[in-house]
């Protein structure tokens, strides 16, 4: 699947897990586009890995932060990060091409 809004950068630690962070920042009637792209990422980690996300360091295969923020020009800024096991990595990365 291609994404549109979400452009990623990745790190890994020491454990080997992955952590992929990403900021759009699009003016208000485009936010409804990016946040549905988000939702689509967090639906198939959900369906993936049922039952799973969680802090990886307390077990979890994934977990995730959304933000969004309101910018003073009027844009908006959404900021996802998504971190997981190696297994939830690859996971992603073949779905998503990242």
């Amino acid at each position: 699947m291609d994404l549109d809004y979400l452009d990623f950068d990745y790190s890994e630690d020491a454990d080997g897990i992955g952590t992929w962070d990403a900021l759009a920042c699009v003016p208000p009637e485009r936010l409804p586009a990016v946040q549905a792209e988000a939702a689509q990422l967090l639906d198939w980690a959900q369906r993936t890995f049922p039952g799973q996300q969680g802090p990886c360091e307390e077990g979890g295969a994934w977990d995730y932060d959304l933000h969004a923020h309101a910018e003073a020009d009027g844009r908006v800024t959404l900021a996802l990060s998504l971190s997981g096991s190696p297994a939830f990595g690859e996971a992603l990365r073949a779905t998503f091409r990242l």
